[in-house]
This record gives C-alpha cells, sequence and structure tokens, in this order.
C-alpha cells in the first residue's frame, strides 16, 4: 500500500501472512525496480533499469541493499522466507490454543474494556425478535468499530435458548488456498476466556471431507473472520461457548473458469461431509457465518475512488441486494451465476461461505436485517449486513 507517512513517501510492504515482522517502504524511484522480481529476470536486467532511472553507472551498491533489505525480511520465495514460513507453520501446529491474534488492536485486550464495548454495540438494537425456526445468522467481519450495527442486527437474533448448541462458525479463508476447508482442533482463546472446539465435529469432518481439508490449517491463526465472531458468542453465552470452526477458501475455479463449486470432486465430499452433519446434528447445532460482501475502489485494485451509497455504489448496492434475493429464496444455484458475473467483479469476501452454507442446509432462507456500506479508507469501501437465516421444512 502507499505509505501512509508524508516523511517516508513510497510504496509500504509487509507480509499479512505474519511470517515476518518486518515492515519495509521502499523510495518512489526503486518501486519499479519490484516489478523485475518475478523469477524471470535478471540481476542485469535489475541494474539496467536502475542506470535508466538514476543515470548512474554506479548502481551496485543501490541493488545489493534493495535485494538485501527484501531478502533479509522474508520477502523474496528464497531460503529465507522458506524458514520464516515453517518455523511459523510449526509453532501453529504445536500450540495447545488458537490464541487471539487481533486484542489490542481490532478490539479491547483487556476483558472488563471489551465486554463493556460488546455490550455497547448490541445494546438497544433494531430489528426483528429471534424467530423459532432461526438456524442461523450472517454478520460481517469488518472493523467492530465500522460494522457494529450489522453486528448488531444479527446477533441481536440470538436469545438464550441457543446457550448450548454447538455453533458451526464458517468465516472467510483470506488467506488459505482455494477449494479448501482449514480446520483447526484447538480451542480459541478471547480476553474474554478460551471457547471451546467441538472435537467430535472435527474429526468428522476430518474423516469424511476429504482431500478438501486442511488440518491445523495455519490461516486460522492470524484469520480474524472466525475471531470476531467467537468474541460476540462468548459475550452472549460465556467464555466456554461451544464452536466448531471452519475456514472456507475462495472457489476460483468455479469464478473463473465456469460451472459449479462441486463439480470440483473433493469441494463436492467436503460439502457432502458436512451436510451429513448437518442433518445428523440439526438439533444441537447454530451456524454462524463472517463474511463481508463487495470490495470495491482503490484498495482493492480498481481505478476509481469509491465513497460509500454515492455514485459506483449505489449500482452496487442494487447488485448486493440482488444476490441476497437469491438466498432469500433459497436459489443457491442462482446465487452463484450473480457471483459468477464477470468474474465477480464486486470482489464479495464471503461467497463461498454463504454457498457453503446453504450447500449444508438447502432449506434455509435468508433474510436481511440490516445493510451497509462502509469507507475503509477515502477511497475504498466495502458493503457487509446482517443476515438471519430460517430454516423450511
Amino acid at each position: 500500500m502507499p505509505s501512509p507517512d508524508e516523511k517516508r513517501p513510497g510504496l509500504l510492504i509487509r507480509d499479512s501472512y505474519q511470517y515476518s515482522d518486518a515492515t519495509l517502504i521502499v523510495p518512489p524511484l526503486l518501486v519499479e525496480c519490484l516489478q523485475f522480481f518475478d523469477g524471470e529476470h535478471t540481476e542485469l536486467d535489475l541494474r539496467q533499469l536502475l542506470v535508466q532511472l538514476t543515470g548512474d553507472l554506479r548502481t551496485s551498491d543501490i541493488e545489493e541493499h534493495l535485494v538485501r533489505s527484501l531478502s533479509d525480511a522474508g520477502f523474496l520465495d528464497n531460503e529465507n522466507y522458506a524458514r520464516l514460513r515453517e518455523e511459523r507453520h510449526r509453532e501453529f501446529a504445536s500450540a495447545p490454543v488458537r490464541e487471539p491474534a487481533h486484542a489490542g488492536s481490532a478490539y479491547p485486550d483487556a476483558p472488563d474494556e471489551l465486554s463493556l464495548q460488546l455490550a455497547g454495540y448490541l445494546k438497544d438494537g433494531k430489528g426483528s425478535p429471534a424467530d423459532a425456526t432461526l438456524v442461523g445468522v450472517a454478520a460481517p467481519h469488518v472493523s467492530l468499530d465500522g460494522g457494529w450495527e450489522s453486528y448488531q442486527s444479527a446477533y441481536r437474533l440470538l436469545g438464550p435458548q441457543y446457550a448450548d448448541r454447538t455453533f458451526v462458525v464458517l468465516g472467510t479463508s483470506h488467506y488459505g488456498s482455494p477449494e479448501r476447508f482449514g480446520l483447526t482442533r484447538k480451542p480459541f482463546v478471547s480476553p474474554l476466556g478460551e471457547a471451546v472446539t467441538d472435537l467430535g465435529l472435527v474429526d468428522r469432518l476430518e474423516r469424511h471431507g476429504g482431500p478438501a481439508v486442511l488440518m491445523e490449517d495455519y490461516c486460522h491463526s492470524i484469520e480474524h473472520s472466525i475471531e470476531f465472531q467467537v468474541l460476540f458468542l462468548q459475550h452472549l453465552y460465556g467464555a466456554k461457548v461451544r464452536i466448531l470452526p471452519v475456514l472456507c477458501g475462495a472457489f476460483g475455479r468455479s469464478i473463473y473458469e465456469g460451472g459449479m463449486p462441486e463439480d470440483d470432486d473433493d469441494v463436492r465430499q467436503f460439502l457432502g461431509a458436512l451436510g451429513d452433519i448437518a442433518a445428523s446434528e440439526r438439533v444441537r447445532l447454530f451456524w454462524v457465518l463472517g463474511i463481508d460482501m463487495a470490495h470495491m475502489g482503490r484498495r482493492y485494485g480498481d481505478r476509481f475512488a469509491a465513497r460509500a451509497s454515492q455514485d459506483t455504489m449505489e449500482s452496487v448496492a442494487a447488485r448486493d441486494r440482488a444476490r441476497i434475493r437469491r438466498l432469500s429464496e433459497g436459489d443457491r444455484a442462482g446465487f452463484w451465476t450473480l457471483v459468477q458475473e464477470n468474474h465477480d467483479d464486486l470482489k464479495w469476501c464471503g461467497s463461498s461461505v454463504l454457498y457453503t452454507f446453504l450447500a449444508a442446509i438447502p432449506s434455509a432462507r435468508a433474510r436481511l436485517e440490516h445493510y451497509q456500506q462502509w469507507n475503509i479508507d477515502p477511497q475504498s469501501v466495502v458493503s457487509f449486513g446482517g443476515l438471519g437465516f430460517i430454516a423450511g421444512q
């Protein structure tokens, strides 16, 4: 991203996988050089560009410093990166619990302060009362402050009658492999305490879910889409709430090559295994989806600046709602057809989660509780909302 420091302009680079904790700012003059680190160009190509940019034949020091800085930070695909990656994966695999990745940054790390904040979000919420046939909700995973009204609209539907359920938390996998589903047996820790992962259900999915299952998926260690939902569930039902955390990778093959997600044999096997659990354990499960919707503007690769509910974002809202209507009709195939349009130019962050849920519970019908758009920065917008899911007969 562009450097946020006016005194140090350039391109800021950091590792969202957190294999490396380094942050680099590449000066404007050298940003163009990064295109040569593609595995195809040589050092000679880089040196030639540097001569053109600087007008100086003596560029070896600049070249060496750039290469060394990127390598030491773990930003080149080399032995250092492989070592950092292996260390992080091994640390997570051997850890007894899944530690809170975003406490102290995305939300308070002090239990009392966090409880007070969550209580404030849910106080005096507007929306529909809980329904006897309610089987699930969808809430955002955007910043709690930015999306609190949508969180509120979803979580106010959950009454005390769900306290003894196992909550199947399906979250967007921002960092995981496409057509894969990340599982973990680790209990989720937050400032509020330690949630209990339903090991029996995890074992069933591992046994029957097939090759699409990634067991002890490292992405769980850094992902926020499930972590944020666990906070609200613990606030409502206590620290030891039972969960089945599942990260859903994108269905990229279907979006870009056509066909339905389950045309992939591995995806079909996993969806079948999850559907079997949904049918056999129906009365003791409740489903929670951590999803956002459209991602528009410069941060997300568009050539225009986006403003919430203005100009282009008005048509985005109409298209968002068209997809939601398909969900309200239980039209999984129709929903996916809309996602596939223009290879999902809306960049919905959660389409695979919704499809996975509807595949597990085909009778579910969505009810939109709240919809909103939010400028995550001055030129970029995320849309999201709160949904309730009613089960048909």
